[in-house]
């Protein structure tokens, strides 16, 4: 069975014969011997007496004296009084003791009580049953007196001490006997002590007057008094000689514990010395770790690199013609950070970083750079061809797309191959030539190039021209050609297309498709498309205030995604049209597709700010990028420009015209306008006049011009059609010879 649940039982069948035997001694009980005065004085009596003990010395027990009334009692009156008198002399003991804060079990008040009343009952059932012993009720002899005293406090012991042990062993779960040694065993002194003065009290009564009754109260109380401060005294004695040797004992513990604690605490430092030396060892570990890896792809970095290279340099030039050093440049990877966020741009670059641990050697070396640039040792190549195969295999691998955070990624890289050479005398220069392998690949389009001296020349002249694009436009070497954009209805020039021209002061004419991929790598396309706005702006400008042939033409910019993605942007365009004074609605912005969605929410965001102001956009070399039409629907463009190669690609008779065709109704669909670029022939000119294409521009017409020259022709010439009849000088028509054509030329 449960032991909380016998417990329980326990409980509450002490209570049940507690409570019954409470009943019984009330229905019992004989009041013909007891007046008001004989109860007030018991009731008095029981209160002193409950009140009177002595501390045992060297001892936690008490003689008590509070079952002095109930064995009274029992020899006066009745052993039904005695029941209800050892109810209410516990219930005062129990109310007493929690005025003096002690607090009392769940249950154990209730039991207390009950149990009392059993065990005081079961003393009456002893008590008589004297008679069937041999035992009378005759007290009058002293014998018979202590024997029958000896019985009930017997008794009364045995009942309450036995119903107590079972409480508590039941509570406790433990041994019956040791619990009856512990709770039990110490109250039977209360017992004695109470019979024995019940016995006095007997004698007194019966054999004295009340003189001699109260000399002997009061001799009673007196000795009570002077034993109490006797067992004071000697307490007070025993606690000081104890507190004296407890204090000796505790300065020698104190000793001790002085002598134990210096051991622990030298313990500890010794332990915490070596902690601080294996956390100094760890830390240097972590350290040289840190300072030769990458924290976030945990690569190797460009430290670790050199090392490795400078070592490999020092093995003589038969080892290491064996090894190649690769340069990765992961391509457009700003484009990801800017548009899906860094968090999206590490993983990235975790995931490379897997991939080239995944299809490289154990003996390779992968190093990352730093942002989007990684560098491999391979080791032991037999050729050149089988380093270009690694490099080969690790394109492919990397350009794979992959899905991260539900956006589907797809990356692509140029790499650079440079062989170990002697005349590199310093790993720095390895890596470098590297570097400039890598760059020789993005400038040619291809995935991959091999370092050579051909390489470091055109290397060494694109540093070059870097340095000096940057002082172009203080140098003075910049200028503008205006391309006329014409109308193919009526042949009247529209308006013009500004394009740049660098006039380099020594190494003469540069070509657009050379210095303008640099302007947009270094950032300078920047500055130089806020000079080409301001320029382009003020020459129209005045020529609208020179003669109404100008009054109504437009000039178009091109804008770099560069630019684009930059917030001066708005506030370039405001401050040339400011300066200029030309109105809004004559300027034009051509933004390529490729460029407008790049960033396409960003894009919107910036071309709608420039359409409120009432400048016109146009999308440039359309059908040659990716947009989708849900964006072109929201971009604010106004004129779509055919890309020169649809209409290079016509045939004579009109061959491979459908996707002219279809860039034109759908530019019909959106109610924009359309203009075709590079038309070099009539043919070309009739198709497209044919399509519904309204404007066109192309050497058939006019190469681009500077400014003056641009201005005397539109004084010669109304049409620009070559079947018109008119006198024009034959540079109108010169058809192009050696400048490949680019969006800004």
């Amino acid at each position: 069975m449960n032991q909380q649940r016998l417990f329980n039982i326990y409980v509450y069948v002490v209570s049940v014969f507690g409570l019954a035997s409470i009943i019984f001694a009330v229905a019992n009980l004989d009041t013909s011997g007891l007046n008001t005065s004989t109860l007030i004085l018991i009731l008095g009596a029981l209160l002193i007496t409950s009140r009177l003990t002595l501390s045992l010395p060297r001892s936690n027990s008490h003689l008590s004296f509070s079952d002095t009334m109930i064995f009274f009692s029992f020899l006066f009156f009745s052993g039904e009084l005695a029941i209800l008198l050892a109810v209410l002399e516990i219930s005062i003991s129990c109310f007493f003791l929690k005025t003096k804060g002690v607090v009392f079990e769940r249950n154990a008040l209730v039991f207390n009580v009950f149990s009392v009343a059993m065990g005081t009952a079961g003393t009456l059932l002893v008590w008589r049953s004297l008679p069937f012993l041999g035992l009378t009720n005759d007290y009058l002899t002293t014998p018979n007196l202590i024997t029958s005293l000896g019985i009930l406090a017997f008794a009364q012991f045995a009942f309450i001490s036995t119903l107590a042990a079972g409480y508590y062993s039941l509570k406790r779960a433990a041994s019956f006997w040791k619990t009856w040694k512990i709770e039990g065993f110490s109250i039977s002194m209360t017992q004695i002590a109470g019979a024995g003065l019940a016995g006095v009290a007997y004698k007194l009564i019966s054999y004295s007057d009340l003189v001699t009754i109260g000399v002997s109260l009061l001799v009673l109380g007196i000795a009570y008094l002077n034993y109490r401060q006797l067992l004071r005294d000697i307490n007070e004695s025993i606690d000081q000689a104890e507190k004296a040797e407890r204090d000796k004992t505790e300065i020698a513990r104190a000793k001790a514990e002085e002598v134990e604690e210096h051991a622990k605490q030298l313990k500890l430092l010794l332990e915490k010395e070596e902690d601080i030396s294996r956390d100094l060892r760890q830390s240097k570990q972590d350290l040289e770790y840190a300072a030769f890896h990458d924290n976030l792809t945990d690569l190797p970095n460009r430290a670790y690199l050199i090392e490795r290279l400078n070592l490999l340099l020092q093995l003589g030039p038969e080892v290491a013609k064996r090894y190649y050093v690769l340069f990765l440049d992961l391509s457009r990877f700003k484009n990801i950070n800017d548009s899906l966020g860094h968090t999206v741009g590490d993983e990235v670059l975790r995931v490379v970083a897997l991939r080239l641990r995944r299809c490289l050697r154990d003996e390779d070396t992968i190093a990352r750079l730093g942002g989007d640039e990684f560098a491999i040792i391979l080791n032991d190549l037999s050729s050149l061809q089988e380093a270009k195969s690694y490099a080969y295999q690790i394109y492919d691998h990397l350009t794979q797309p992959y899905v991260i955070h539900g956006n589907k990624i797809f990356s692509d890289l140029f790499i650079g191959i440079a062989p170990f050479d002697y005349e590199q005398l310093k790993p720095e220069d390895i890596l470098r030539d590297a570097d400039i392998a890598m760059h020789s690949a993005k400038e040619e389009n291809v995935s991959v190039a091999v370092f050579d001296k051909d390489v470091r020349s055109k290397y060494l002249e694109h540093i070059r021209l870097e340095g000096d694009l940057r002082y172009a436009i203080e140098r003075e070497e910049l200028a503008l050609n205006y391309q006329p954009l014409i109308s193919l209805k009526g042949g009247e020039i529209v308006g013009f297309e500004a394009l740049l021209r660098w006039y380099h002061s020594e190494l003469g004419f540069i070509s657009p498709g050379v210095f303008i991929p640099i302007s947009e790598d270094t950032g300078s396309v920047i500055p130089i498309t806020k000079w080409v706005l301001a320029e382009a702006c003020n020459q129209l400008q005045e020529w609208r205030e020179r003669s109404e042939v100008f009054r109504d033409l437009t000039v178009s910019v091109n804008i770099s995604g560069r630019h684009l993605a930059d917030r001066s942007l708005v506030t370039d365009i405001e401050e040339a049209l400011e300066i200029s004074g030309l109105p809004a609605t004559h300027l034009k912005l051509e933004i390529t597709e490729s460029t407008a969605m790049e960033n396409a929410e960003r894009s919107i965001e910036t071309l709608n700010e420039v359409s409120n102001m009432g400048v016109k956009l146009s999308i440039d070399d359309f059908g040659t990028g990716y947009s989708s039409l849900s964006y072109l629907h929201r971009l604010p463009f106004d004129t779509l420009k055919i890309d020169r190669s649809f209409v290079l690609n016509v045939g004579e008779n009109g061959e491979d015209s459908g996707i002219l065709q279809t860039i034109v109704s759908l530019t019909k669909t959106l109610k924009k306008e359309v203009v075709a670029e590079g038309i070099e022939t009539e043919k070309q000119l009739e198709l497209l006049r044919d399509l519904g294409c309204e404007y066109g521009q192309g050497y058939l017409f006019s190469k681009p011009l500077p400014g003056d020259e641009i201005e005397t022709l539109l004084y010669q010439k109304t049409s620009f059609l070559p079947f018109a009849d008119q006198s024009s000088s034959s540079d109108s028509f010169e058809q192009p010879a050696t400048e490949v054509p680019h969006r800004y030329a």
